[in-house]
Order: C-alpha cells, then sequence, then structure tokens
C-alpha cells in the first residue's frame, strides 16, 4: 500500500470529520493546511493542536477530532513484527505504573504503542485492544501506584485523600485503555484502509462519557447536556401522564351503554382518574469521582422538577444533610454545585472517607417523614462502604415506607461485590442498575420515574 501523501492525509481527514457531523467549510480547509505547511510533521502533538484549531467550532467536539487524528497522522513505532511471546510484560507493567503514578501522558502513549505491538496482534493484518489490555491487566496496577504514592509522601494520608488519589489513578489508568484502544485502530487502519476505519471510529460524545473516569473538562462538558436533555424527559414523562389520566376501560359501563347499538360496543366508556403528582427523594453519595455522577443527577431532576408535586434532595459523604435549596440557588452555576455543597452541607463528621451504613441510618430516623407512599426514592453511589456495616436494615426501612426504591450505580456491574462493595446486599433489597454514561442514565431515569 502506497503512503500517502500530506495533502491526502488532510483533505481525508477533512472528509471524514464531516461524516461525523463537523461542519467543515473550504476556508476552515485552506487554513488546516496553511497549519500543516507552518508546524510540519515532527511534532504531532503541535500539529493536534494546530488542525484543531483551523477545524473545529467548540471544545466539545475535540471528542470526535481526537481519535480520527490518530489515524491519518499515526504516531511512528519501530519494532514491527516483534514477537509477543519474547515480549517482556513484566517490565512494560513496571514502565507503565512508574509513568500511571507520574501522571505522564506522552510515556503512557508511547507504552500504549509498545504494549499493542507486543500482545495485541492475533493475526497478519489484526490488532486487538481487548487482547492487549487482557494480558497487560492495566486496573491491577492500582494498588501498587497507591501504595508507591503513600511512600513517596511519607506514608501519611488521611482516608479522604487515599480516595481523591485513588480515583486519580483510575481516570488515568482509563485514558491509558483508550490510548491502547486508538493504537490498535490505527494499526489496523494502516492495513485494511484508514478511510474504512475513520467511519468506524467510536465518537466520544458527552452523552457516553463515563462519569467515574471523566475530567473536569468532560464533566463540564456533561454538564451542558442538562438542559435539552431535562426538556427531552419532561416532554416524555407529561406524555406519560396524559396516557395514564386516560383510565381503564370501564367494561360495566361499556356493556351498559352498548344496549342501545344491539350490544354493539361502538362507545367504550373509560374510568377517569386523576393521578397526583407524585413526590420525588434524591439521595446522593457525594464523594470522590461519584460526585460528578451525582452532581449531574441532581442537576437533571432539578431541571424536570415542574412534573412532581414536590422534589427533595439529600446529600451524603458520612453524614446525610438535606440540599434542596442549594440546588435550586444554583442553577445559574451548576459547574459550582459540588462546592457549595461541600461549603454549606454537613456530609462529613469526624473522618472524610463514605460510609453508607451512617448516612443511611441518618437519612431513616432524621429524615423519616420525607419518604411517605407517594414518595419515589432513587439513592445514587457506587455502594463502596470502606469495610464499615452498610446497614442494610436502614435502607429497608426506607423501601417499606417509600412507594418505590431504586439504586443507580455507576461503576460496571462486573465490578459490583469486589472489595468492600455492597452493591450485593444492597441489590437484595432495592432494585440496583448500571449507570455509568448520560445516555444510560437518561434511559433509566425516563423509564423509572412516576408518573
Amino acid at each position: 500500500m502506497s503512503t500517502p501523501s500530506v495533502a491526502d492525509r488532510v483533505t481525508s481527514l477533512v472528509r471524514s470529520l464531516r461524516t461525523h457531523g463537523i461542519r467543515i467549510g473550504t476556508g476552515e480547509s485552506v487554513d488546516a493546511a496553511r497549519a500543516v505547511a507552518a508546524l510540519g510533521l515532527d511534532r504531532r502533538e503541535h500539529l493536534r493542536e494546530g488542525l484543531a484549531a483551523a477545524l473545529l467550532h467548540d471544545q466539545g467536539q475535540r471528542a470526535v477530532f481526537d481519535p480520527v487524528f490518530d489515524l491519518y497522522f499515526p504516531r511512528d513505532v519501530g519494532a514491527p513484527g516483534q514477537d509477543g511471546d519474547a515480549f517482556d510484560r513484566d517490565a512494560l507493567r513496571e514502565q507503565l505504573a512508574a509513568a500511571l503514578a507520574a501522571g505522564d501522558r506522552t510515556a503512557t502513549a508511547r507504552l500504549a504503542a509498545e504494549a499493542v505491538e507486543g500482545l495485541g496482534r492475533y493475526d497478519a493484518d489484526g490488532f486487538s485492544s481487548m487482547q492487549t489490555l487482557d494480558r497487560l491487566r492495566p486496573q491491577t496496577l492500582l494498588a501498587g501506584i497507591m501504595a508507591g504514592v503513600r511512600g513517596a509522601g511519607g506514608g501519611g494520608s488521611d482516608a479522604f485523600t487515599d480516595r481523591i488519589e485513588a480515583d486519580e489513578i483510575r481516570r488515568r489508568i482509563e485514558e491509558f485503555r483508550e490510548q491502547v484502544r486508538s493504537e490498535a485502530r490505527r494499526r489496523v487502519a494502516e492495513r485494511r484502509g484508514t478511510d474504512e476505519m475513520a467511519r468506524r471510529v467510536p465518537v466520544r460524545t458527552p452523552d457516553r462519557t463515563v462519569f467515574l473516569y471523566a475530567s473536569k473538562e468532560q464533566l463540564a462538558e456533561v454538564r451542558r447536556t442538562v438542559h435539552p436533555l431535562a426538556r427531552k424527559l419532561a416532554t416524555r414523562l407529561a406524555a406519560r401522564r396524559r396516557r395514564a389520566a386516560r383510565g381503564r376501560i370501564d367494561l360495566r359501563r361499556t356493556l351498559r351503554g352498548s344496549l342501545s347499538t344491539g350490544g354493539v360496543p361502538m362507545r367504550p366508556v373509560l374510568r377517569r382518574r386523576r393521578p397526583a403528582r407524585p413526590e420525588l427523594v434524591l439521595l446522593c453519595d457525594v464523594s470522590g469521582s461519584v460526585a460528578g455522577f451525582a452532581n449531574f443527577t441532581m442537576l437533571l431532576v432539578q431541571a424536570v422538577h415542574d412534573e412532581f408535586s414536590k422534589v427533595r434532595v439529600f446529600a451524603f459523604v458520612n453524614r446525610t444533610d438535606e440540599v434542596t435549596d442549594l440546588i435550586a440557588r444554583g442553577t445559574a452555576d451548576p459547574e459550582g454545585l459540588g462546592d457549595r455543597i461541600a461549603a454549606e452541607a454537613s456530609v462529613t463528621g469526624w473522618h472524610g472517607s463514605s460510609d453508607y451504613g451512617s448516612a443511611l441510618g441518618e437519612f431513616a430516623e432524621r429524615y423519616a417523614s420525607a419518604v411517605t407512599p407517594r414518595t419515589s426514592v432513587f439513592v445514587l453511589g457506587d455502594a463502596r462502604t470502606n469495610q464499615l456495616d452498610p446497614n442494610v436494615a436502614a435502607l429497608r426501612r426506607v423501601a417499606r415506607s417509600a412507594r418505590r426504591v431504586h439504586w443507580l450505580n455507576p461503576e460496571p456491574r462486573s465490578q459490583w461485590d469486589t472489595g468492600d462493595s455492597a452493591a450485593g446486599a444492597y441489590g437484595e433489597v432495592v432494585p440496583m442498575y448500571e449507570c455509568r454514561t448520560v445516555r444510560q442514565l437518561s434511559t433509566l431515569i425516563g423509564r423509572l420515574l412516576p408518573v
């Protein structure tokens, strides 16, 4: 296969971005060509930023641009044809652990390329990111990296600091996994056709952002989708409520009315019902990376509050406090919601780590009046108890008092009941749903919200 020229790469990049919905005019294409001429090909990241500045209209389009750019302007790595059996996997894992601990994105990109070359080949033209990650197992490096970080810091850190550091390392591991996927796509594209791979590249739009691994910028982009999504949910809920208000057929009155038409029920009579608008309670874990998921859901539900007779929101880490007023006052500043809750709500006690048992117990005792037979309760959190008592009995008391209780868990189902997770114990009392992205959240909220 002949190597494409720089002009071919630029025009193909523009064409592929257009197929993914990014509007690019002739003038922007010319600007992109000038950017390549000015920046050259030797400094790839500078070229990436220059082309992004020339072709994109907003930062949210980077989720489409970056993986497509990697296909048409790949990183040149050596050692093709290396035997995977002779590959030193343990040495690569050690280098990866050091790069993840240091947050060195350049090093992790290089190691992703080496891992795909050494571990991902499955035939003459094929490279598999799944095979690479399965053999490398980067997710198992977390404990070792955390131990190294504690040692470098003198060994004295509290549980809250450990949780923040662990969340950051998990985010870096997920970023490395995405680098491996990108590198595998790039290598397959070199052999099977870049244009076809570019059309099939998975696009990371805001509704596909994984809450637990999202950066601050990604969460800000996700929050900008609150109001459009809220309008769709409100329309859907209103339609469901109209259908529910029509009622079911009243068979006795329908048959009585059919006597005037020879026993043929020409005019069905419905039992008209007047459904009262339900009440909604949110109980949200706002610790660590779970906070991004909880904050977005709070804002989303607050945006559709007119569909309910009452909406009350409670936040917790190891203590529970009502934050309904904080959300209502902060609708103009959604990005500051987490800071307002931390500053004004009493959600932590003598320690900073999450304690579901204590928080559920306080909610069941202190706010028992918030839950009635008309109330639907949503619990938002990863169900990780830090080896403390999960207090399942408190959740059971809430479930007995409420109309319904649903638990939305932002962790993948495969991680439930691992480590300190009490997802299985809580799932025996109330239904628990995996809810990792905005797309999953909107589907679940639309299906589970009461009418």
